[in-house]
């Protein structure tokens, strides 16, 4: 991966960037997502944001390789501090990241985004928490996508400002990717199925506690809402 060539999964993120746009990608490391959009003629202008020093660090040496630190400002900042009002960033990319500390992010710094009518949201785990913190705060599922690479499975979620009613499936395994239902979300989710069975076997020889008695509730009831919709 470079920044003329990205993973799958952020070509996917990509795809998503409305044109025109001015993007914040938070915890860009190498920067290639902001680079690679300014190639390509999507976006003009970026902010990369970092909050570890030695991929901000990477980030800055390779904006300044590919020759766009005019277009594409570096900043060693916590989540969403990394934006400014001048930037006047109107989409924000958050990729590679746990649903739930994404979600943190988003609520740390809610004035940042003021002006942002785009939120593209690739989380490597627990998609549900990104859904639900969506469906309380007012943005909607505008797309969704799910992609495989290198034998992982994952899940990119795009909103806009708007309201939305999602069922427990939906919020779980996504509106969109339910109508879907591709060969990669059925795989997904068949596995997930298949994982959480073999924790059902596990906790049978388990003295039935009341936290072992809820997990077992629990897991036949996501059982049940998954096999539901893939069957």
């Amino acid at each position: 991966m470079n920044a003329q060539n990205l993973s799958k999964r952020l070509e996917k993120v990509a795809s998503f960037v409305p044109k025109g746009a001015i993007v914040a990608d938070i915890g860009s490391d190498h920067a290639y997502l902001p680079c690679y959009l300014v190639h390509k003629g999507i976006i003009q202008k970026a902010v990369a944001g970092e909050v570890v020093k030695g991929p901000y660090q990477s980030a800055l040496k390779k904006v300044k390789e590919e020759g766009l630190e005019n277009q594409i400002t570096v900043r060693l900042a916590d989540g969403l501090e990394a934006i400014e009002s001048s930037d006047h960033v109107d989409t924000i990319t958050i990729a590679g990241m746990g649903g739930s500390l994404i979600v943190s992010i988003l609520e740390k710094n809610p004035e940042k985004l003021e002006t942002v009518n785009r939120l593209i949201l690739q989380p490597n785990i627990h998609a549900r928490v990104i859904r639900q913190w969506a469906l309380e705060n007012k943005w909607k599922i505008i797309e969704e996508a799910i992609v495989e690479e290198d034998q992982k499975i994952y899940e990119i979620i795009v909103l806009e400002r708007g309201n939305m009613e999602l069922t427990e499936a939906e919020i779980l395994m996504g509106n969109i990717l339910i109508q879907e239902k591709s060969e990669v979300f059925l795989k997904k989710w068949s596995n997930e199925v298949n994982h959480w069975k073999k924790v059902l076997k596990s906790l049978e020889y388990a003295e039935p506690t009341p936290e072992i008695v809820g997990k077992r509730q629990e897991l036949l009831h996501q059982i049940a809402l998954v096999e539901e919709v893939i069957h």
